[in-house]
């Protein structure tokens, strides 16, 4: 663990902190206050990720738990290394640690890289109630994992799940809600429009703005249009 740190440490890049701090929304009152960065880029910590990915998890647990962000995203890279390569076994250990854990991945691209590489995997065909209750969270991270883990069903055509949580957070209050509920509803327009355009048609009038860009953007300037302008 102490060779992964000094090892991170080393690779600082002082040129991109400030450009990540503002990227991440650090200011008193946002989402990645105090939050500290090293200027590192995500193919450096994917090769740290391999080099280093025989830590324990409560090693992990660590790094999830410093306020650096790099050191963060390195523990959702390694949890991800272990899925993709370790036993069913020493899967569900993992799936057992991200779900004890979810406060912990806080930031989006924590969020976007765990749910749908290792949770939605592990519950694709298993009881989804785990995404229902993550949904209904007061913490905005585990409503993030909620409605994130379901890309990778819809990978798979399965659409219920997204359709059920996006409505669910329809009247959520912070934008990376909306940004995430908006982009799983493009993907579904993407494999399946008619499914899209079904939930549009029903729910687009109360959809928070940010949702419906997100979710119409692939469509015909026309068509948006008529959606922004409540003419559908």
């Amino acid at each position: 663990m102490k060779d992964l740190i000094s090892e991170l440490r080393k690779m600082s890049n002082p040129k991109k902190i400030k450009i990540y701090k503002n990227f991440h929304k650090t200011s008193d009152g946002d989402y990645a206050s105090g939050e500290e960065f090293l200027g590192l880029t995500v193919p450096q910590l994917r090769v740290l990720a391999k080099k280093y990915h025989n830590i324990s998890l409560r090693e992990v647990k660590e790094l999830l738990g410093s306020n650096i962000h790099e050191e963060k995203y390195l523990a959702a890279l390694i949890l991800i290394y272990k899925y993709e390569n370790y036993q069913t076994e020493e899967k569900v250990q993992i799936v057992k640690f991200c779900l004890n854990n979810t406060k912990k991945f806080s930031g989006w691209d924590l969020v976007d890289s765990i749910a749908p590489s290792i949770l939605g995997p592990w519950l694709i065909d298993k009881d989804k109630k785990i995404l229902i209750r993550l949904a209904k969270s007061n913490d905005l991270w585990e409503r993030r994992i909620a409605i994130v883990s379901t890309y990778y069903f819809i990978k798979n055509n399965q659409f219920n799940d997204t359709l059920k949580i996006s409505e669910m957070l329809m009247n959520d209050n912070h934008d990376l809600i909306h940004k995430a509920c908006g982009w799983m509803l493009r993907e579904i327009g993407k494999r399946d429009k008619k499914v899209l355009e079904k939930f549009l048609n029903k729910n687009y009038k109360k959809m928070p703005r940010t949702m419906l860009r997100y979710a119409i953007e692939r469509f015909p300037e026309r068509k948006r249009k008529m959606y922004l302008n409540g003419i559908i």
